[in-house]
């Protein structure tokens, strides 16, 4: 990063860290979710197991000669990383190429009866159509008749919380700094955020989304609450070109959040409409770009997708691994300046991240300290936390 001293790279080598859970638990964890979750057939059965002892246990071995995207993951390092313990290599790179062996496992690219057929779908469906959605969707009729402001602030909260977005669609303009949620921000530039998101004739918002079902909803309205009031002119959301780490969006999963939402009551309901119109007629368009489900940070991005987020009045990335790949998955010290590791980034970018990984950046000399007395080192983990960082 420029003019940032380099901070060592997170790998999953060393047990009992997070990074090594993820790989040694977590994962072994997914494979056997998703063989009770679809029926599939013995081939892709033994490809499962072979992908759990080989991701536990065995080296990088790379994609077969006829895979479409050999030659990407060739450029993202894979020849490179060939033979290696999964553990020894950058845990980003490492995790990245689990979700690409395990669409390789279920024949997710190769032509057949099950091209296409996303692994991670019936719990991405089992969330979006779960009851808890719909208290938390019948909370936004409350907020119709709080001052556009605080609304605004209230939809912003959603959005960063993602599936624990009932505490912000319920803040008020009375209370809403005195809610579970404010309290938890470890670092909160929300007004810088919101001066960027003025009201300009030609604003334009880049949301480059995380993860579907109750935490891609709050984005979308905080979307469509932003066009309806003026606050930008337009809004490309970014989403991943196929499934990727269990939950992440996809525009398949786009579609099935504004069904959710055009199927429901009240205000959630009016939101879902107009989601679909600003579909229909361009104000909200879709990417989904290769390199968002690249192994590498987003320094690395290719010309045609910074010239993307160099056009956005703003860029706002969501989510934990979308911070990784912002910052730089490396054990930062927490003061490292958030302004320097993004100044590469091409114009405005804002960071709205509940804390699930090591990597922080941008925090306050005291705080970082406070809560490690506190919590030790479960506070950067946990999803208890959260941040609102932006780089003007």
């Amino acid at each position: 990063m420029p003019d940032t001293p380099a901070a060592p790279v997170i790998v999953a080598d060393e047990p009992g860290t997070f990074p090594y859970g993820v790989l040694a638990e977590r994962h072994p964890a997914i494979l056997r979710q998703i063989a009770e979750d679809i029926p599939y057939g013995p081939e892709q059965r033994r490809a499962l197991d072979a992908l759990l002892v080989n991701c536990t246990e065995g080296a990088v071995t790379p994609l077969p000669a006829g895979a479409h995207d050999r030659d990407r993951w060739a450029a993202w390092g894979m020849d490179a990383h060939a033979g290696r313990s999964w553990h020894d290599v950058p845990w980003l790179w490492s995790e990245s190429w689990f979700y690409r062996q395990l669409l390789h496992a279920v024949r997710y690219f190769e032509p057949g009866p099950w091209q296409g057929v996303d692994p991670f779908r019936p719990a991405k469906l089992a969330e979006l159509d779960a009851p808890a959605t719909d208290e938390e969707l019948a909370a936004l009729d409350a907020l119709e008749d709080v001052p556009e402001d605080a609304r605004a602030r209230a939809l912003l909260h959603g959005s960063l919380w993602g599936n624990r977005a009932d505490l912000g669609f319920r803040m008020s303009a009375e209370g809403a700094e005195e809610t579970a949620a404010v309290p938890a921000l470890v670092a909160d530039d929300s007004e810088r955020l919101w001066s960027l998101l003025d009201g300009s004739p030609a604003g334009a918002l880049c949301l480059v989304a995380d993860n579907a079902g109750r935490e891609l909803v709050p984005d979308l309205l905080l979307i469509a609450h932003l066009l309806a009031h003026g606050r930008i002119a337009r809004a490309v959301l970014h989403v991943k070109p196929h499934p990727y780490y269990v939950s992440d969006a996809t525009t398949a999963d786009v579609l099935d959040a504004v069904r959710r939402l055009t199927a429901a009551k009240g205000a959630a309901g009016a939101y879902g409409h107009r989601l679909r119109a600003a579909l229909t007629d361009g104000r909200l368009a879709l990417r989904a770009h290769p390199f968002s489900c690249a192994p590498l940070p987003y320094a690395d991005m290719p010309d045609d997708l910074r010239a993307d987020f160099a056009a956005a009045t703003v860029t706002v990335l969501k989510g934990d691994l979308n911070y990784r790949r912002l910052v730089g998955d490396r054990y930062w010290p927490p003061t490292t300046s958030f302004a320097d590791v993004t100044a590469y980034f091409p114009g405005p970018v804002a960071a709205l991240r509940t804390l699930k990984s090591d990597v922080i950046t941008g925090l306050d000399p005291g705080t970082g300290a406070a809560l490690d007395a506190e919590e030790g080192g479960r506070w950067r983990t946990s999803g208890t936390h959260a941040l609102v960082q932006v780089r003007t």
